[in-house]
């Protein structure tokens, strides 16, 4: 009697549909041309290209351009096809592209920065390019008269940037570890506020200017959602990676962020679910739960005449505890810990199963990712690797 077939359930993953090779050192920036069948990249081997695809299936470039230094961050913006490109040398070169991809006109060139550009960031409706550089300055300049209007120091190297059309706010996301908000007005900026949150310094910025929340990644392997627009000062905390976050991207139609790491992760992260801030540590100098004192508690050390403890903190609850009384792990999702973490026994029994259940999913894109790029219209997911390979994906099965 032949053995009853059990259907295997359907595993949702991104859908491989391209690798573009070709370049000779690792791509810093890429994009999906809207619209097309094709790829804007820059790469650290001083070129910039675009790759079309071509009859035969694959992506060859047809345009090849070669700058007078390494090119490190781009923007690109797909209604007036003008790419503006920062270089290791602090300048930022703009070009506008044909209808066709075919060719690359040079427009002007800025001496934005004292060194290396760290990103660049154009902004159609107020005709203004935006930059972070190595020297820790932010500036902006007019795109028409390519005059700078105004800059500002940050606390170190920035290697984050967002902004905020509608009420002029610029986010700077730095290495260590601060994100500033300034207001930028016509020719000067005023420093609205400066928070942290990481415990390393912050690797990506991603702003939804729906919800008015902004995300940022971290050498820390976690993401924190900031809820700017609500005026409460809430910040989430997403723990997804096993290695630095490297790039975010947030798809608004259906409310979940992809963050990517040099760990090779794809995370989606479902945003649209009531997502609970991770507790403040407690202080005590025994445990919250037996009373056991911790190593540094001489007095009650010798008092009860028992060994101190080495301390750990429950996840969920945020109580001082010693590790006979925190022996559990689990996973919290709703708290961003997608991954087991340390929990006191009394919230290990609390935790449901309804509140084990994952809000993400994790896919392995085989390359340690330096940036990604989303194209929300297709569905598509670009991410360029240390590997110095661009792979397209179809991310519609997990994305929707």
């Amino acid at each position: 009697m032949a053995a009853e077939i059990q259907p295997q359930p359907l595993i949702r993953k991104p859908i491989l549909l391209q690798r573009v090779e070709g370049s000779q050192e690792v791509v810093n920036m890429a994009v999906i041309v809207p619209k097309e069948e094709g790829v804007i990249s820059v790469s650290e081997d001083r070129t910039v290209r675009v790759w079309l695809k071509r009859d035969s299936g694959q992506y060859w470039p047809s345009i090849y351009h070669a700058m007078p230094s390494p090119c490190s961050c781009m923007s690109f913006n797909p209604e007036t096809r003008r790419l503006s490109i920062g270089l290791d040398n602090g300048t930022i070169s703009e070009f506008i592209l044909s209808e066709d991809y075919n060719k690359m006109t040079p427009v002007k060139n800025y001496q934005a920065h004292q060194s290396r550009v760290t990103m660049v960031l154009f902004v159609l409706e107020l005709e203004w390019v935006l930059s972070t550089g190595q020297d820790k300055q932010f500036a902006w300049h007019c795109s028409e008269s390519g005059q700078r209007l105004g800059g500002y120091r940050t606390s170190a190297v920035a290697s984050g940037l967002q902004f905020d059309v509608e009420t002029r706010r610029v986010f700077i996301g730095d290495h260590s570890g601060q994100v500033t908000i300034l207001k930028l007005e016509q020719e000067n900026c005023t420093l609205l506020t400066s928070f942290r949150g990481h415990t390393g310094g912050v690797t990506a910025l991603c702003w939804d200017p729906v919800q008015r929340v902004l995300f940022s990644g971290s050498s820390d392997h976690s993401v924190i959602m900031w809820d700017i627009g609500g005026r409460k000062g809430t910040a989430i905390e997403l723990q997804g990676h096993n290695d630095k976050v490297q790039a975010l991207s947030y798809a608004q139609h259906t409310r979940q962020l992809i963050s990517c790491g040099g760990d090779g992760g794809i995370v989606v992260w479902n945003m649209d679910v009531e997502r609970q801030e991770t507790p403040e540590w407690l202080d005590s100098d025994s445990c919250q739960k037996c009373d056991q004192p911790f190593f540094w508690n001489f007095k009650q050390m010798w008092d009860s005449k028992k060994i101190g403890l080495r301390q750990h903190h429950c996840r969920k609850c945020g109580k001082a505890v010693c590790g006979k009384c925190s022996s559990k792990r689990s996973s919290i999702p709703l708290m961003g810990f997608e991954f087991e973490v340390r929990v006191c026994d009394s919230c290990h029994e609390a935790i449901t199963d309804e509140e084990r259940a994952p809000t993400a999913t994790f896919h392995d894109s085989k390359h340690s990712i330096v940036h990604v790029h989303f194209d929300a219209t297709r569905g598509w997911l670009l991410t360029s690797g240390t590997d110095k390979v661009i792979k397209l994906w179809d991310m519609t099965p997990v994305v929707s």
